[in-house]
């Protein structure tokens, strides 16, 4: 015991293997659910055509998940503080799996859809759980690092998703998209229900009014997004006009979100918020956020823009795009832990603000993509947009969620989740509509079908780089945070 205490004593920022096993077991389950988010995109049209359904409508499949995952994620907080990390888990990987099931066995359209929006609820509650419990048992001085291997889930997963779905689709029947995942997920069930413990903490009542603001506030609000730059706004149009649902949809969103926040900050003097919003006293969890929300509209956006780039303009195959996106997927994924370890060592300016400048120039040289520009040009700037990924999600998720004491643990992992998925539906929104805008006047200037994608594209690509000069300017600010001391942050946050 004198030995192993002594141990203990030199290597205080040690993980045992335990730890590092439940935390292992976190990540796979996590990046498996991520993976699924966008796993479904190339595999739309062969659905259309398998249940007979119009575009608009199996365009639900992404759009329900997207709902689904912006509901669920702001309870996550309450629920890590309600129940044991294993009880949510199990709960999770039930969700999912149940989700994943019905999915791969779904007769008809209806239960295929009802289907993934099972699965987004196990999703959404995998993020939070992962990266609170990272927050409770890895020392702050190793949690860059660790932080690396999340970054892997967060940017990796969905941008591998259509590739790995191109190569199922490739050789197998769509429903092979689910069966191959769900043995990965019953496998992450059944480890992590072993390994996982922990304690519920004392949790006042759930409030009712605060999940009645919450559902259909941030319900409403990824939806009108969704449908803003997703052509169903434009479908609808007509000569009568076009169509106002999604700035309907926003407008009604911003209100209740607005009630929903003064109700919070009502609450959380009683301790029984729903989504604490004190994580916002700490200077930096708010620009972290602020980052990680601009960084997470060029992201999505291109992952959008991209390949559909590459499918209508350069003319490759959705295996083909997949393939040419794999590499830079790869590298994010390798990078991600090795800048963990740097940033422990250097902090979050000298990898960040490099991360900015090198995402500025490839997307400004996005811009001048056209139906000529070689295929291996476009490889090698896939390559340097995932380097600057890698450079500025694992220092921005670090800095940010560092300074919170423990009992914000949970609520600033769920405020951090659910603005990110807010991020991924407004860039897609906004990059897809001014897409879509670009090319709709330049084909009214005269120019060719070709010519035309290729404007709109640029365009496209231009907006994601002013956001890109956004994250830029944020990085210059960021600096090593603080370490939380629990007493004496619950007395003074705003000193953090």
């Amino acid at each position: 015991m004198q030995n192993s205490a002594a141990t203990s004593e030199r290597r205080p920022d040690r993980l045992d293997p335990r730890a590092r096993t439940t935390i292992l077991t976190l990540l796979i389950a996590a990046f498996v659910v991520i993976l699924n988010e966008t796993i479904m995109n190339v595999a739309l049209p062969r659905l259309q055509v398998a249940f007979d359904v119009s575009e608009s409508t199996v365009q639900w499949l992404a759009t329900a998940f997207l709902l689904t995952m912006s509901v669920v994620i702001p309870t996550t907080g309450y629920l890590l503080r309600r129940f044991a990390i294993r009880t949510v888990f199990i709960l999770a990987m039930v969700l999912f799996s149940a989700g994943t099931l019905l999915a791969a066995m779904a007769p008809v359209f209806g239960v295929l859809l009802a289907a993934r929006v099972i699965q987004a609820c196990g999703t959404a509650i995998m993020m939070p759980l992962l990266m609170t419990t990272i927050l409770d048992i890895v020392p702050p001085q190793k949690r860059g690092a660790m932080m690396g291997n999340v970054s892997i889930v967060i940017s990796v997963a969905p941008a591998i998703g259509p590739t790995i779905s191109g190569l199922i689709l490739q050789f197998l029947e769509w429903r092979w998209i689910f069966l191959l995942v769900l043995p990965v997920a019953l496998a992450a069930l059944v480890i992590g229900a072993r390994l996982l413990g922990g304690e519920a903490e004392e949790a006042k009542p759930l409030s009712v009014p605060s999940l009645l603001l919450a559902a259909p506030g941030f319900g409403l609000l990824v939806y009108g997004l969704s449908t803003l730059g997703g052509g169903h706004g434009a479908a609808a149009g007509s000569a009568s006009g076009p169509d106002t649902t999604p700035f309907v949809a926003i407008g009604v969103a911003l209100v209740l979100l607005a009630c929903f926040t003064l109700l919070q900050l009502r609450l959380q003097r009683e301790n029984r918020a729903l989504l604490d919003l004190r994580p916002f006293t700490y200077r930096p969890f708010t620009l972290a956020l602020a980052l990680m929300v601009m960084a997470m509209v060029s992201l999505f956006g291109i992952i959008i823009l991209l390949p559909l780039f590459l499918q209508n303009v350069r003319g490759l195959d959705p295996l083909g795009t997949g393939l040419l996106l794999l590499p830079g997927g790869l590298l994010m994924g390798l990078l991600a832990p090795v800048v963990g370890r740097l940033y422990d060592r250097v902090g979050p300016r000298p990898l960040m603000v490099p991360g900015g400048v090198v995402l500025v120039a490839v997307l400004l040289g996005y811009t001048q993509l056209t139906e000529t520009t070689p295929v291996w040009m476009m490889v090698v700037a896939h390559l340097l947009m995932s380097l600057s990924f890698a450079l500025l999600f694992t220092p921005a998720f670090t800095t940010g969620l560092n300074p919170l004491p423990h009992h914000l643990h949970s609520h600033g992992s769920a405020v951090l989740s659910t603005l990110q998925q807010l991020g991924g539906a407004a860039g897609t929104a906004l990059l897809v509509g001014i897409m879509a805008s670009g090319t709709a006047g330049a084909a009214a200037d005269g120019l060719g079908p070709v010519q035309a994608q290729v404007e709109g594209y640029q365009q496209g690509f231009l907006a994601a780089a002013v956001f890109a000069v956004l994250v830029l300017i944020l990085s210059c600010f960021m600096r090593k945070s603080v370490f939380a001391d629990e007493p004496a942050a619950e007395h003074a946050p705003a000193a953090h």
